[in-house]
């Protein structure tokens, strides 16, 4: 019996716990459902719901496609970055679903449980784009799983308030220099550092060095990543600029 209980744990079989809260680390019916959301004392998986706001889910709002991703990929590098001072990044998704329970959520899985939970520990005490950030820790463990296989081939007919995860993906080319970038890092100063500095704001609200200095050494694996860094700081010097409004895009909306 006991054998069969945990085989089942979280599955779609289980009549007791929530295999959506497994599965995709939240559910629709929140505090509401009638299964068990047991949050895991320990895990490689973090979750900060209700970060990122598409500007294009804003009916009002009026962007090329271009604009959109460029908007993206810099919220994205700025998630990357800042979580990556925590420990070794394996995967970062950013959903971009409307639904209430997936809307905004990014997930960011460690190497180690413990630099999760110093992530965990670390950002429940920080704000990003003018809100407070809330994070935990997910059970969330694969992630081909958690997200909608219909919505990868462009069938799912849900849309944005599908109940699995429909991701909002970065250029590839930014992926590869982020990545790039920890690699080299984690060279350079050994991968069992991990360094933590407060104050993390966009880059609109960013005046300390100490971000400045880490941006520029996660970027100085790829010349795309010096160009990223010299176009942010043209942003932060000319706030009325065409190019650093495109870029804060959803900041501006969220505001």
């Amino acid at each position: 019996m006991a054998h069969h209980l945990a085989s089942i744990f979280g599955t779609e079989q289980d009549r007791v716990n929530c295999s959506f809260y497994y599965k995709i680390g939240a559910c629709r019916h929140g505090d509401r459902c009638s299964r068990k959301h047991i949050k895991p004392p320990f895990s490689q998986t973090i979750l900060l719901p209700n970060v990122y706001h598409n500007p294009a889910h804003n009916p009002n709002a009026k962007f090329t496609e271009k604009e959109l991703q460029d908007n993206f990929d810099a919220v994205y590098e700025d998630l990357y970055c800042e979580l990556a001072k925590y420990g070794h990044l394996l995967e970062l998704h950013v959903c971009d679903n409307v639904g209430d329970h997936l809307i905004g959520n990014v997930y960011a899985r460690y190497e180690w449980e413990a630099e999760a939970q110093a992530a965990v520990d670390e950002l429940n005490s920080r704000w990003y784009a003018g809100r407070p950030l809330y994070a935990e820790l997910s059970p969330v463990t694969d992630f081909r799983e958690a997200c909608c296989r219909q919505n990868e081939n462009g069938e799912c007919n849900r849309g944005g308030f599908c109940n699995f995860m429909h991701l909002r993906l970065a250029s590839k080319e930014l992926v590869s220099s982020l990545k790039a970038g920890q690699r080299l890092e984690r060279r350079l100063n050994g991968s069992n550092k991990n360094e933590s500095a407060g104050g993390w704001q966009p880059p609109s609200e960013r005046n300390g060095d100490t971000d400045d200095l880490d941006r520029k050494r996660r970027r100085s694996a790829s010349p795309r990543g010096r160009d990223r860094y010299d176009d942010r700081e043209y942003g932060r010097n000319d706030r009325d600029s065409d190019r650093y409004d495109r870029r804060r895009g959803a900041n501006i909306l969220t505001h």
